[in-house]
């Protein structure tokens, strides 16, 4: 080791810069949500926690923009393959839409800013 470095050349900031199309940023979150997505990275044997949040937030502005029709076919698909079959291998009939109307109105809630 040299008994003195010359730093008059050095520049300050991040060593490697960012990928093109992403930005860096501070954001401040909740102990608990930043433990849970570094939980799910943990769970799944390791990666970042920052592209599970990255990927959280993308789907949430996709679900959001999703147009009306196709947020109906998402919901029934998923609907029906949650209802219980009968012996005839039918679907029951919903009742009277009762879930259906909670997860719209949940999701235009999340809709308005």
């Amino acid at each position: 080791m040299n008994e003195e470095y010359d730093f008059s050349k050095g520049k300050r900031g991040a060593i490697a810069p960012a990928a093109t199309g992403k930005s860096r940023i501070t954001i401040r979150l909740d102990d608990d949500v930043l433990e849970w997505f570094r939980t799910q990275v943990h769970a799944a044997g390791g990666g970042n926690y920052q592209s599970l949040i990255n990927l959280a937030l993308r789907e949430h502005v996709q679900k959001s923009l999703e147009p009306l029709e196709q947020t109906l076919r998402r919901v029934l698909r998923e609907e029906f393959q949650r209802r219980p079959h009968t012996d005839r291998g039918r679907a029951k009939a919903p009742k009277k839409g009762d879930r259906l109307r909670k997860r719209l109105a949940s999701s235009k809630r999340n809709r308005n800013p």
